[in-house]
């Protein structure tokens, strides 16, 4: 398994990569709502790579992208020493340490550039991604009371931290 920063290159492949992961119905995309876009995903690549408050890691075996992590830094001097983070693990390659291995490789990023705090959001029922992101040192910081809506429910989310030193 090699985990690197995405190329444009990438587009089709992680675009898919991400449709798929929708499918898990513990993302923000409904399964089938993503519409892939070739050319609006090469531009999100594009201003992800120009960006160095930002990144797009991936992971891949045998050339085949099989998990992702996201880090949206904050771009104002408030903000600036935060970023949000979105990870997603292909299904079948769930819990043979590509999450970890990520999150490793971001950590570092992260470190690198300056940042202090690192915080996303999960599902709370999404129980196997709430006890990974304990496992990487994340903490609870709050729950988000009906954020979401699936097959017409509320849904709540945690919100979790981790501060890097």
């Amino acid at each position: 398994m090699n985990i690197r920063v995405i190329q444009q290159t990438d587009a089709l492949a992680f675009a898919q990569l991400c449709k798929e992961i929708d499918e898990s119905g513990f993302m923000l995309y409904e399964p089938g709502e993503r519409v892939i876009d070739l050319e609006k995903e090469e531009k999100r690549i594009e201003n992800f790579l120009n960006d160095d408050r930002s990144i797009i890691l991936v992971a891949e075996d045998d050339e085949k992208l099989i998990g992702y992590i996201v880090a949206i830094g904050g771009n104002v001097k408030r903000t600036r020493h935060s970023a949000y983070l979105v990870l997603g693990v292909s299904e079948n390659y769930r819990g043979r340490g590509v999450a970890s291995r990520l999150f490793e490789n971001l950590f570092a990023w992260a470190k690198a550039n300056a940042f202090t705090r690192l915080e996303l959001s999960v599902i709370k029922d999404n129980i196997k991604a709430v006890n990974l992101y304990r496992k990487m040192g994340f903490i609870i910081e709050g729950e988000k009371v009906h954020s979401l809506i699936i097959d017409g429910k509320p849904v709540n989310e945690y919100y979790l931290y981790k501060l890097l030193k």
